[in-house]
């Protein structure tokens, strides 16, 4: 006896927004579905409509990459953990979790991911089609924990992907820009819960890229800071110090609040936007925040260390070039950006991550330096990015797909060597483009 599934709500609404303003749409439906079954529904009357279907989160990719153009597939309804395999360490969610919820959830079941991001408020399914990634350890990037997913395809298909059922989809879609399906389950490789020791230290630029080597090699996951307009480095070293919780040293609340609630995200978003009407200021504070910075340690759960909350708004371009030729660019950079005359209050974010086997990762099949660039919201990061980006083009940069950069169709083919099969994926899984926008049309083709 067969059923009808029910209808997913929709209603229409005026605007989507993304979370740092850049990206914005208007009229669209806006439907919310609480399973598969129910997004092949939306998704069959999208193509029978001559309509697209974008399924945006939380609207944490700086690009276009998620914004809907007429229906507007919310994930709120499709959240939490599904299936948990402790013999083969797997953990299957609904892929509108956000990542946060998700840490936790697996923290509750003495269980972690092997890295994550600095940043835990994307849905599962935006993070790994972004290529979110940490720094350091075996597989920096999530996506290359991902070993099976559910999706629905342009033509209204529930498939599913594994090493053993479509492994060719489960290769090519772990990174698929929105572009091959709508997610709904992600299953991912876990491990046993973990602590970090964390420290942070200041340095000086110059002793920081001379032991920049040592350090990604004597720790499992390192992250630096540079503040423009100063000679001063932040780092943070990550090392793994097993599954014995007991031997946890977090930072004392207080400490945690001062620092990272206060300081990092309350004085310091309030100091940006200040500096955004006096720009001339803004050399000199860089170079006073700089010199306040102090060390510390602490050992704390995994995923405690590796993420902090982010409340000031900001503009980010990120590009993935050689590990050999990082610090290379790095100085390159440097250099232009004092050339250049401007004046920037954020700090430039700097990463390392191993080489993987997603074909559209920007670590695919090379070990990869990160150089991260941000402003304030307010400021204006046309002009800074267009000084920096150019020379992280010209060593063979990969700009990550969720934050801001200019390449199209063309320029990606000439970085991407199995391009060809994700374009041909995309054919047999979305042949009417159901899940096309006006990003997509640039990086991928029409």
């Amino acid at each position: 006896m067969s059923t009808t599934p029910s209808r997913p709500t929709g209603q229409t609404a005026p605007s989507w927004r993304n979370w740092s303003g850049l990206e914005s749409a208007d009229g669209l439906e806006v439907v919310q579905p609480a399973d598969a079954v129910e997004v092949a529904e939306i998704v069959r009357r999208a193509r029978d409509a001559g309509r697209t279907v974008k399924s945006a989160g939380t609207g944490h990719s700086f690009t276009g990459i998620a914004t809907p153009r007429h229906v507007h597939l919310r994930p709120e309804r499709m959240r939490g953990i599904v299936a948990v395999d402790r013999d083969a360490m797997t953990v299957t969610a609904l892929a509108g979790t956000q990542l946060k919820v998700f840490n936790a959830e697996l923290a509750r079941l003495g269980l972690s991911l092997h890295n994550m991001g600095d940043i835990a408020e994307q849905t599962l399914a935006g993070a790994i089609s972004t290529g979110t990634h940490g720094t350091g350890g075996r597989a920096a990037g999530l996506a290359a924990q991902v070993v099976g997913l559910e999706l629905v395809t342009g033509t209204g298909e529930v498939l599913r992907a594994s090493a053993a059922e479509n492994p060719d989809v489960l290769d090519l879609a772990r990174v698929g820009l929105g572009a091959l399906g709508v997610l709904t389950t992600i299953t991912f490789a876990v491990e046993p819960l973990f602590l970090l020791r964390a420290e942070e230290q200041p340095m000086s630029w110059t002793d920081a890229l001379a032991a920049f080597d040592d350090l990604t090699a004597a720790h499992d996951h390192v992250d630096m800071y540079w503040f423009p307009h100063s000679d001063r480095m932040l780092t943070k070293r990550n090392t793994r110090l097993g599954t014995d919780l007991t031997a946890a040293e977090p930072l004392a609340r207080w400490r945690a609040w001062l620092d990272d609630d206060l300081l990092s995200n309350k004085v310091f978003g309030a100091q940006t936007a200040a500096l955004n009407l006096v720009p001339r200021a803004i050399p000199a504070a860089n170079r006073f925040a700089s010199r306040l910075l102090g060390p510390r340690t602490y050992t704390d759960l995994a995923h405690k260390v590796f993420t902090t909350e982010r409340d000031v708004v900001f503009r980010e371009m990120e590009y993935a070039v050689p590990r050999e030729a990082g610090l290379d660019a790095l100085r390159e950079c440097r250099t232009a950006f004092e050339r250049s005359g401007l004046t920037v209050s954020f700090p430039v974010e700097i990463r390392v991550a191993p080489a993987d086997d997603v074909p559209l990762s920007t670590s695919y099949d090379r070990d990869s330096f990160y150089l991260a660039f941000h402003t304030h919201r307010r400021a204006d990061h046309h002009a800074y990015f267009a000084v920096m980006e150019p020379i992280l083009r010209a060593h063979g940069g990969r700009p990550h797909w969720g934050k801001l950069h200019t390449l199209d169709a063309a320029d990606v083919a000439g970085l991407y060597p199995r391009l060809p099969d994700v374009l041909a994926l995309r054919e047999r899984l979305d042949p009417d483009r159901v899940f096309a926008n006006a990003y997509l049309e640039r990086v991928l083709g029409g």
